[in-house]
């Protein structure tokens, strides 16, 4: 079908699971790659009971088969009702929605199972639930084409940071710190196929567990606590000889890496040097900095051309000072100039969104949606499923 103007909304809920964001996007085509005009964006927090839901489900030893069908369905209804009620708050026609769903399990490299050995994805949010309650057709289930393509799944947002971000003579760095923190890196006048991404490891994963079992709060606040803290350098130091930091791209990480059981061990290492939650929390934003200040220095900085790299910040990350801190210090002398992506008129909590409705328009034109040089794949692949409505 012949590429048109779209209006599409994109869905996403990351690892974190504390929430939705909606974007709303104006699509076109272009002579090089699609126009993007972000319409509005909207965020819906979790309510309590759906948010221990999910989070009991991710990366669960031992889980009800009803507990899982029941958690897909109310999913559905969640997003149906954040996409419902940006809707009607900008009073905009939809046609079309990309929800990625919420990740509960993503397995990047095959393992053995039931005699055969295969990666595998898992996102929940029943689509039919969602184009049923809106009566627009959705695309969703984006990553496991980009698997059975070779890849693993993830990142699949540089498609978006390639979009907007490609510069003739900057180069680029677009570092998203959610949950897990992931990086694409787009040298000056790169094309797509030499674009470099991938999941550095913790974003705010392992501070946000620390944060609400020594805070009794779900994150800390603008990095509040850790700002108060001394890095426990021993505990810094063994954390990052986590097997994870020393994979080549293309990599890709989840809670099954950096999830509640590594959070307690790393907790406990902390509690055997410190008894104050502070260092502890400071410890955690230490790790989330180094590591991706090790991903840029070992994968990336040779790459990059030019001798000064804007560095783009999204995500949960931005907002939390004391990172942003950390950050700054260590890349600065490695020529990149931190900033966020609020400079370049884009919310950081709308990017993620904004890129899975790029995405879906893509799977709607029948295009592709990975970027091979990114996940590992070895072809470009179309992305996801469509259901329809009515």
């Amino acid at each position: 079908m012949s590429a048109r103007p779209m209006i599409v909304a994109g869905v996403m809920s990351g690892t974190s699971a504390d929430g939705i964001d909606v974007a709303l996007v104006r699509l076109a085509p272009g002579k090089l790659r699609p126009r993007l005009t972000l319409l509005a964006h909207e965020a819906f927090a979790y309510p309590r009971a759906l948010r221990n839901a999910v989070l009991a489900a991710m990366d669960a030893a031992s889980i009800a088969t009803a507990e899982l069908a029941r958690l897909n369905w109310r999913l559905g209804m969640a997003y149906a009702e954040a996409v419902m009620e940006t809707r009607r708050r900008h009073r905009v026609k939809l046609d079309l929605i990309g929800c990625h769903g919420q990740t509960l399990y993503h397995q990047a490299r095959a393992m053995d199972f039931a005699g055969r050995r295969f990666a595998c994805t898992w996102q929940a949010g029943e689509a039919a639930v969602i184009a049923a309650s809106l009566g627009v057709p959705v695309v969703s289930n984006f990553r496991p084409a980009d698997i059975l393509a070779g890849g693993q799944g993830a990142p699949l947002v540089p498609l978006l940071d390639y979009a907007m971000f490609a510069d003739a003579e900057r180069g680029r760095v677009l570092q998203n710190i959610g949950g897990i923190a992931n990086l694409t890196a787009i040298p000056p006048g790169a094309s797509i196929d030499r674009v470099i991404a991938f999941d550095t490891g913790p974003g705010n994963m392992v501070i946000d567990a620390l944060a609400l079992e020594l805070l009794r709060q779900p994150f800390d606040r603008n990095g509040a606590a850790a700002a108060k803290g001394m890095v426990l350098r021993p505990v810094l130091t063994a954390g990052l000889r986590n097997p994870y930091f020393r994979l080549k791209p293309p990599r890709s990480a989840g809670r099954e890496q950096f999830g509640r059981r590594y959070a307690a061990r790393f907790l406990a290492a902390c509690r055997r040097l410190s008894a104050r939650p502070e260092d502890a929390l400071a410890t955690a934003t230490a790790l989330t900095a180094e590591s991706i200040f090790c991903a840029y220095r070992g994968f990336v900085a040779a790459k990059m051309k030019s001798v000064r790299v804007d560095y783009i910040v999204s995500g949960g990350g931005a907002r939390n000072a004391t990172l942003m801190a950390m950050l700054t210090e260590r890349l600065q002398p490695l020529g990149c100039e931190l900033t966020t992506i609020e400079e370049f008129g884009m919310p950081a909590s709308a990017k993620e969104a904004a890129a899975f409705a790029l995405m879906a328009w893509q799977t709607w034109h029948r295009q592709p949606g990975n970027v091979p040089s990114a996940t590992g794949a070895a072809r470009p692949a179309i992305l996801g499923q469509v259901t329809y409505a009515g």
